[in-house]
């Protein structure tokens, strides 16, 4: 397995190679285009000054172009009968057409520089080829040479080629070493956010990581810490939820298992036989209702997708609601108002909605004090319909409003596990409300308890 390090070395190599090439070929491509013309004229007038000086001076032409051939050019003089002269380093390619020596003889100026063909990867500035040079006529006495020369790149520029070179590798080099070592620097964290990874795998939410960093792998390191918290507590909620329901499902079946070893007795007398039967059916009942619950909520939480919406007429709903409670309302005597005005429409799940009454409407109904009230109030405010469940019972202490809707939480337990409920209302209520993109909020006093649910009209 290649490292990240492996593969930045690699990549940084291959940018340099890439980068080199492409820059080598745009500067030939400008050489061509712009350099090689200028070059050209530039070399046939040095070319003409060598011409003038030799046809001044005819007796000073042989220690004349030895000095110039010193100076840094090739030169190549020939009258095209087979007497020829070079001057200076040796030309790597005789291949000059008789042609333009011909033509050179007769008084024109050969353009070898600028005529020499235009290739990617080959430029002409250091092809020291005879047809790579610029031709004048030297007239001597009766007698027509042709001076052929162009500039010799390695005398002129040797030292300076091996120092540019020098400065090529020594920059790739230590940018190479630099980019490495900088590396380090985003490598390390990566890293470190690898190795939290495999924690967090084998359960360890304990973790620190570098969020103090300004960059992206700063932020990612805080939503990865976020993402570990969160985590955690979703893997403690599992934990408490596991516990819960264990603690939940155990207590009835040891009621179960006592009271039916009770009825094995043959002596009992009929009056508790019937007395623990009561008992076994009303625990059965309760790991009837747990079962429900549990399966309610395990399908909500598998999402919405095949949550089937339909118009309603809210008021209906709560009428529904009230007639399935009438008994208990008048076994405390408790009054009931409702104020929720026949126009209001809600799209969404009838059923799941009327659960959401029950539940709020059946806490309050059991927890109320003989002889208080209950009011039902909803409005439409814009797109929203906000619904009040109001009661005046004597209110729920500060400390328990946080955790009302948590699974199995309970404000009374012993009170609540007497009376069979689950603890697990309140919970079904918040996620039916969730996922008809609602809000359920409670407040409480000495005076009551409000429940306010927020609901969209879709």
């Amino acid at each position: 397995m290649r490292t990240l390090y492996v593969r930045v070395f690699l990549i940084t190599i291959a940018v340099i190679v890439v980068s080199g090439m492409l820059g080598f070929l745009l500067s030939n491509i400008y050489y061509h285009a712009k350099l090689k013309s200028f070059n050209d004229e530039k070399l046939v007038g040095i070319a003409m000054e060598m011409k003038q000086f030799v046809e001044r001076e005819p007796d000073m032409m042989q220690p004349y172009l030895d000095n110039a051939a010193a100076l840094g050019y090739e030169i190549y003089v020939t009258d095209g009968k087979g007497n020829d002269e070079f001057y200076g380093s040796e030309f790597r390619g005789k291949d000059l057409d008789k042609q333009a020596v011909d033509m050179v003889l007769d008084g024109e100026v050969y353009h070898g520089v600028a005529q020499f063909p235009s290739k990617p990867f080959i430029t002409g500035f250091f092809d020291n080829q005879l047809s790579n040079t610029v031709g004048v006529q030297l007239q001597i006495g009766n007698t027509s040479y042709g001076l052929f020369m162009r500039p010799d790149v390695i005398l002129q520029f040797g030292e300076l080629r091996i120092f540019f070179a020098l400065i090529g590798a020594l920059t790739v080099g230590i940018s190479i070493l630099i980019f490495l070592i900088s590396t380090r620097y985003l490598v390390n964290p990566i890293e470190r956010l690898s190795e939290a990874t495999k924690r967090i795998v084998q359960g360890n939410y304990n973790l620190k990581l570098p969020t103090k960093r300004r960059d992206e792998i700063g932020q990612l390191a805080q939503h990865f810490m976020t993402m570990s918290h969160e985590l955690e507590r979703v893997d403690q909620a599992r934990q408490q939820f596991v516990s819960n329901v264990s603690h939940e499902i155990q207590s009835p079946l040891t009621s179960i298992q006592g009271f039916a070893q009770l009825l094995s007795d043959r002596d009992l007398p009929e009056r508790e036989r019937e007395h623990y039967a009561s008992i076994i059916e009303e625990e059965s009942r309760h790991l009837s209702l747990l079962s429900k619950q549990l399966l309610l909520l395990s399908s909500l939480d598998q999402g919405q997708e095949d949550l089937t919406k339909e118009e309603f007429s809210l008021r209906d709903q709560f009428r529904q609601a009230v007639q399935v409670l009438q008994w208990q309302l008048e076994d405390k005597e408790l009054l009931l108002r409702i104020s929720v005005p026949e126009s209001i429409q809600l799209v969404g799940n009838e059923v799941l909605l009327m659960q959401v009454w029950m539940n709020l409407l059946g806490n309050a109904v059991n927890h109320l004090p003989q002889g208080r009230s209950i009011e039902i109030r909803a409005e439409q405010i814009d797109t929203l319909c906000v619904i009040q469940i109001r009661d005046t019972g004597d209110g729920i202490a500060a400390e328990h409003l946080p955790f009302l809707f948590d699974r199995f939480y309970r404000v009374d337990r012993a009170r609540e596990r007497s009376s069979g409920r689950t603890g697990l209302g309140l919970a079904i209520v918040q996620k039916i409300v969730r996922i008809h993109d609602g809000t359920i909020e409670v407040s409480s006093s000495a005076e009551g308890t409000v429940f306010t649910v927020t609901l969209p009209q879709m």
